[in-house]
Formats: C-alpha cells, sequence, structure tokens
C-alpha cells in the first residue's frame, strides 16, 4: 500500500519567493491535520498535490505523481478550497452536479450524487436556492459537498471552519469527525485552528517557513515530553494536601484546581509513590496519567524550534 501522501524535497517558487522549501513527509492516517502559521504554505501544498501549480521535486497522492498525474489524482481526491468558489446564477445541486460532471460523472449520476452529497452535508431543504443567498455556514457545507459528490478517497479541507458560528463550527467538526467511518475516505484537514486539530485529527504535519516541521500521529506530538515521571493527578478532594505530601516525599508539585494537580517524581521512584502518600494521608485517587502538552503547546514548540 502506498503512502497517503509522500512528499521528497517539494519545492514551489513564486518567482523571487520561495514558498514551499524541500518539503520531506510520509503521511498516513484518517484525518491528518495539516498545520501552520497563515502564509506557512498549506495551501500551496494542497494546490501543488491536486496537480493545480507546478513544483520541483516529487509529489505523490495515492501513489500518483502530482506532477505528471493531476487530473488522476482530482479524480481520487476531492478538494474544499478555502476561498469561496461558487457560480452566481447557480443553485447547490446545479454547482455539485457541475462538480460531478467536471469528475466525469454521467449527467444523470452526477445529479443524483449531488442530491446525496446536499443531503449528507444537511442541506437537502435548500439545495434549488441558489448560493448566493446563503449564510457562511451553508456555503462551506455547499463546498463540503461538492468535495463529495465523486465518492473521492481522500478530502483536502482548507480552512473548512473559517468564519462559521459556534454551533455552524461543531456540525462541521462533526461532519468531519464521521466521513472516515462513514464515506470510507482519509481526510487532510488544513487549518490554523488548533482546537479543531485536537478534537479530530489522528495524525499532524506542521508547517512553517515553507518547510515540515514535524510528521506523525497527534499522540506522539503531544507525548513528546516522554517521561513517565511526569503525571497528571485527579484526587477526590483536597488535591493541596497531596500535594504537601508528595513535596515532603521529594516530588515537586504544582496544584492545579482543588482536585487536580501535576507531579514530577523524584528520581527512581514510580507512580506508587503517588498511591502509597495519598493512602497514607487518606486520599481517594480519582485519575492518574502520564502528562501530556495539548495540541497548541506541542504545536508551539515545533514552532519555537523551528525559530
Amino acid at each position: 500500500m502506498s503512502d497517503l501522501v509522500e512528499l521528497i524535497g517539494l519545492t514551489k517558487r513564486y518567482g523571487p519567493i520561495t514558498a514551499l522549501r524541500g518539503v520531506d513527509a510520509k503521511v498516513d492516517g484518517k484525518i491528518i491535520g495539516l498545520l501552520g502559521p497563515n502564509g506557512s504554505g498549506k495551501s500551496t501544498l494542497l494546490k501543488c498535490l491536486l496537480g493545480l501549480l507546478p513544483f520541483e521535486g516529487t509529489g505523490r497522492v495515492l501513489g500518483l505523481d502530482a506532477n505528471r498525474e493531476g487530473p488522476a489524482i482530482r479524480d481520487r481526491v476531492g478538494y474544499m478550497p478555502e476561498q469561496e468558489a461558487m457560480l452566481t446564477g447557480m443553485s447547490a445541486v446545479e454547482l455539485c452536479a457541475y462538480a460531478g460532471e467536471l469528475s466525469g460523472l454521467p449527467r444523470t449520476e452526477a445529479m443524483q450524487r449531488a442530491h446525496a452529497a446536499l443531503y449528507y452535508a444537511g442541506l437537502e431543504e435548500k439545495r434549488y436556492q441558489l448560493i448566493e443567498g446563503y449564510s457562511t455556514g451553508m456555503k462551506q457545507r455547499v463546498k463540503l459537498a461538492q468535495a463529495l459528490v465523486h465518492d473521492p478517497e481522500i478530502l483536502f479541507l482548507d480552512e473548512p471552519t473559517n468564519g462559521l458560528d459556534p454551533r455552524s463550527r461543531e456540525d462541521m467538526l462533526e461532519l468531519i469527525t464521521e466521513m472516515p467511518e462513514r464515506r470510507g475516505c482519509a481526510i487532510v484537514l488544513s487549518t490554523h485552528l488548533l482546537p479543531d486539530v485536537e478534537r479530530v485529527c489522528d495524525h499532524a504535519l506542521i508547517m512553517h517557513e515553507g518547510k515540515a516541521r514535524f510528521v506523525g500521529t497527534i499522540d506522539e506530538l503531544r507525548g513528546a515530553r516522554g517521561r513517565d515521571t511526569e503525571l497528571a493527578v485527579e484526587v477526590k478532594a483536597d488535591a493541596a494536601r497531596l500535594a504537601d505530601a508528595l513535596t515532603a516525599a521529594g516530588a515537586t508539585c504544582v496544584v492545579m484546581s482543588p482536585v487536580a494537580l501535576h507531579v514530577d517524581l523524584p528520581v527512581a521512584a514510580t507512580s506508587e509513590l503517588i498511591f502509597r502518600t495519598a493512602r497514607a494521608a487518606g486520599l481517594q485517587l480519582r485519575h492518574l496519567e502520564v502528562r501530556r502538552e495539548s495540541v497548541e503547546t506541542a504545536f508551539l514548540r515545533v514552532i519555537g524550534q523551528a525559530a
């Protein structure tokens, strides 16, 4: 099986400006977060992989060469662009059917799939309405539906929650979360909104200044502390009293709330120290795990290393 995406020295220049600088990465997963600050090259990378922009180096999608086999890639990949890509005077169902025909579907099948995609995106009652009358959230759903209409193996979603109100954003994230199982497709989610990534992604590719700075699972990204002596502990009550007792035993503690604390164990100690100390203090442990960074903290660490 080929990697979903493989990049070898991928470079893209716009005259004197180098947008992508020799990107190397092998990307797999169900929902891959393509992360980076604005201007880091995320949208340019997606367009290169779709065969829409020429580039130097190698970029493969599903084993296909993006420089030579762009049409074959676009037959198997759905693309939801960041910018509005609507044709005025068309209804949602007409636009999605047209997208299906551009993907090579016969007119009748394209129309049938357009109805199905709009139903899936939650626009079945508005599908005959002209798109220019849609709200921002509805337009995002239409873009998602047109990306789905030819039943792709991968979806490239470029900032799909941009401009959405909290309810619409939640609905979009729910759709993204369920698509790998319900539609059998992988997703590359390009975004600068790190809470979205923490919510739905299992893998990440972090871009910064045109280069790949991290490739791997979200657990690998967040678990980069790499030490089983740095723990997050929850108790039923009185975290401060447990912190005092653990400090007396040589640990370093930070009380996070009345029921939570972070513990750095002393050298050669194990989590048994926490159980033993809590038992001696008459305190009930509720939860204990190796402390991991949030996606936001890990992202800033990766970008900081790159600065």
